[in-house]
């Protein structure tokens, strides 16, 4: 996302099994004939401590106002979460931050900070990792995204998580986060799905982490109440 203003209103709903991303995908065509699937892609995400120090991090960014920018939003917020994702070749230098009372690494209203980096991704994480920072985990997952009555919406098949459904808009005024987040509760509620309790996935994020190199690449899944 180029724009300074920009935020990322975002909410998951656990689906598990194959057969309910399916469901989900007939439901949206039949609300939505013009449902667009934009196409599918395979990421490698790896999530590190937001320990470092962030001005060596950003050395890896070509453009000197995108560095800027990341060390502004990194320096200002309270909850950071910092990622490098390979996203089918391309590779990105992702930086998230809340700006609702959830967290920056699974929250509902947050900034990001994206930006494509000419490096393989082993590389920015050595960058990364040579700034102090330390990997928290790494994720693998296929998604598939899809524009349904004005939302991005991606199907994820994650390891670990199993199918997961994120339903999100862009707003530029952070002030009608909550507005946004109502429209994009009604499309779920349409579509038959519930909304992932956020100390549920909490609970799911920290069990991943805690045991991520049992899941990363994999197709295991496992399930926390």
């Amino acid at each position: 996302m180029k724009n300074n203003e920009a935020y990322e209103i975002e909410i998951k709903c656990l689906l598990g099994a194959p057969e309910r991303a399916r469901a989900l995908e007939a439901r949206m065509r039949e609300l939505d004939p013009s449902l667009a699937a934009l196409g599918t892609h395979r990421q490698r995400n790896h999530y590190f401590e937001s320990k470092g120090d962030f001005r060596r991090a950003a050395q890896v960014l070509a453009d000197e106002g995108d560095r800027a920018e990341f060390i502004a939003l990194a320096e200002k917020a309270k909850d950071v979460s910092l990622r490098t994702r390979d996203a089918d070749g391309k590779v990105l230098l992702v930086l998230k931050a809340s700006i609702d009372d959830t967290t920056s690494a699974n929250g509902t209203a947050r900034r990001e900070f994206e930006r494509e980096v000419a490096l393989p991704i082993e590389k920015l994480d050595e960058a990364l990792l040579g700034a102090g920072f330390e990997y928290q985990a790494k994720w693998s997952r296929e998604r598939t995204e899809y524009k349904f009555n004005g939302a991005n919406v991606t199907i994820d098949k994650n390891a670990g998580y199993g199918y997961l459904a994120e339903f999100e808009m862009v707003e530029q005024d952070p002030s009608k986060a909550d507005e946004t987040k109502a429209r994009l509760r009604t499309l779920i509620e349409d579509v038959g799905l519930q909304e992932l309790d956020q100390a549920r996935l909490a609970r799911m994020f920290a069990h991943y982490n805690a045991h991520w190199r049992e899941y990363y690449g994999t197709e295991k899944i496992f399930v926390i109440e």
